[in-house]
């Protein structure tokens, strides 16, 4: 097997736990902060700090890494650099994101060499659920599917929440935290460290872009233009085969399909392409040891960092073209294409998928961590030909309005929800006549079984034709016309897939022919003042 870092392992300075016990264990809270002093201590140029506290009290630590140093995002900003926000164990048994974070952060620091850091401003945030880093048990509890450690946390947080299924009802502190990282910095680049669970394919490492069709900026971009060329160094420079995630249906449990996952934004990595921004999802393959998993994740982060950096006008671009012409939408809604706020797999047509071969033996024989007894590692890859269901299709588009419109008794908990996802909150200062859509609720459904603590409500009905309507001083107003206005619209949609109706957010005010939140579907003059 390949070293898992360029060069002499034994100069690099210093060395994580993993590397320590020659990947036998992974690194503990404690480990990984002391890590990050040790580089300040050996001399790197880095800003540190936390992004907010854990349920538990921890700190979450964060590096930035530049070269010229930069400390602020008003810096950051200065420089017209691309800024890439990589996380790790947002899950956090699943280890090898937070050991290759902190190797790449090592290695590019103490590197005398031009690298990545000269051009783009790298944002590492290498144990993001820190509670459940914490709560250490055997892999055959926390990660069954998982070959090694042997000991590693819990996919949970304290509050036993998936913090990867959080970003859109903020409900946990750290996710909490990690928007107002999004919202501060403004990321151009997001990435998302896991591992996966399940089926025996032949890759080292898979990934995805946002899958969410309203991703309009950057999904496709990310998809079939950044990560094919990163997909083929990965091969050429690094000697690992990676490629679209997916598993093959486990109701069949047969390699017999290739299919993505949700594409729903409570996911993060689907989240960010909402805001107009590139966003890449890395799982290592769950079944590879401990090492090749760290070796895989650190060469995939080093190629996509070391792609922004050689395109950075590029990237910068790209999220400003998201900004203005959302904001340009917004406030002329006749240029503005429909917006997805649903949607269904989609298959791209058929393609050759390298399976891994196992052979069941027949004995009740543990072979290795993270398979079932009396199954056994070949070592054998084959190609098998199937259907790819590596995308999202539309399934319900709504029309861009000129802004949503909601009364103060809906405000308080609404605005501070939309604030936190960087969303412009305006209020009326005096009453205007405008032409308003209102959306009559037909009937509601609720699922039978609680999820993450919820229990999803779904509303159905229609929008009304515009009619002139008053609306009253102290009225909020959320305009479209505003860099993260289809993140808005995806929030406040009544028929949205992941909105703030799925969440439970707006049942105090949803009655069964009542929506609070109307839409001003035409540029209406006003003034307005930023909501407190």
């Amino acid at each position: 097997m390949r070293s898992p870092y360029p060069g002499n392992l034994g100069k690099a300075r210093p060395l994580t736990h993993a590397e320590r016990t020659n990947f036998v264990e992974t690194s503990r809270y404690l480990d990984v902060i002391q890590f990050i002093d040790s580089l300040r201590l050996l001399g790197a140029k880095i800003q540190t700090g936390a992004i907010g506290k854990t349920a538990e009290g921890r700190d979450i630590p964060f590096v930035v890494a530049a070269r010229p140093l930069v400390k602020t995002p008003i810096e950051a900003k200065r420089l017209h650099r691309p800024i890439v926000y990589v996380q790790a164990n947002i899950h956090a048994g699943e280890v090898e994101g937070k050991e290759a974070l902190q190797a790449i952060l090592r290695d590019l620091l103490f590197d005398d060499h031009a690298n990545a850091l000269d051009s783009i401003v790298l944002i590492a945030v290498p144990i993001y659920n820190a509670d459940g880093n914490e709560r250490f048990a055997l892999q055959e509890r926390n990660r069954s599917d998982q070959n090694g450690p042997a000991l590693v946390g819990t996919r949970a947080n304290a509050q036993g929440l998936d913090l990867n299924r959080d970003y859109i009802k903020a409900e946990a502190p750290e996710t909490v935290a990690s928007l107002a990282m999004f919202r501060d910095w403004d990321p151009d680049v997001f990435v998302d460290l896991h591992t996966t669970d399940g089926s025996y394919h032949g890759y080292a490492l898979t990934y995805a872009a946002s899958l969410n069709p309203a991703a309009l900026f950057t999904g496709a971009y990310t998809r079939d233009t950044m990560l094919v060329e990163i997909r083929t160094r990965m091969r050429e420079r690094d000697g690992f085969e990676v490629f679209d995630y997916g598993n093959f249906p486990r109701e069949q449990g047969a390699p017999t399909a290739w299919e993505t996952y949700d594409a729903r934004p409570r996911f993060g990595t689907n989240y960010y392409g909402l805001r107009g921004r590139i966003s890449v999802l890395s799982e290592a393959y769950s079944h590879d040891p401990f090492a090749r998993r760290v070796a895989a994740t650190y060469d995939f982060v080093s190629e996509i960092l070391s792609y922004v950096a050689s395109d950075a006008d590029g990237v910068v671009e790209l999220s400003r073209e998201a900004e203005t012409r959302t904001t340009g939408w917004g406030n002329d809604p006749r240029s503005a294409p429909q917006i997805p706020i649903r949607s269904s797999i989609a298959s791209v047509g058929s393609g050759s998928i390298r399976v891994e071969e196992t052979v069941r033996t027949g004995d009740t024989t543990r072979y290795e961590a993270g398979l079932p007894p009396g199954v056994k590692r070949t070592g054998g890859v084959r190609t098998v030909n199937m259907p790819i269901y590596d995308r999202f299709r539309a399934t319900l588009s709504v029309p861009v309005p000129y802004a949503y419109a909601f009364p103060r008794s809906v405000g308080d908990s609404l605005v501070r929800r939309l604030v936190m996802h960087g969303v412009l909150v305006e209020e009326l200062e005096q009453p205007i006549e405008a032409s308003v859509a209102a959306f009559t609720v037909d009937s509601t459904s609720t699922a039978s079984q609680p999820f993450q603590k919820h229990r999803e409500r779904r509303v159905s009905g229609s929008w009304g034709a515009p009619a002139p309507r008053s609306l009253p001083a102290g009225t909020f107003v959320v305009r479209v016309g505003q860099p993260f206005g289809i993140l808005a619209m995806y929030l406040l949609e009544p028929a949205s897939d992941d909105g703030f109706v799925d969440w439970n957010v707006l049942d105090p005010w949803v009655t069964e022919h009542t929506f609070p939140v109307v839409r001003i579907v035409h540029p209406v003059p006003a003034r307005l003042r930023s909501a407190p």
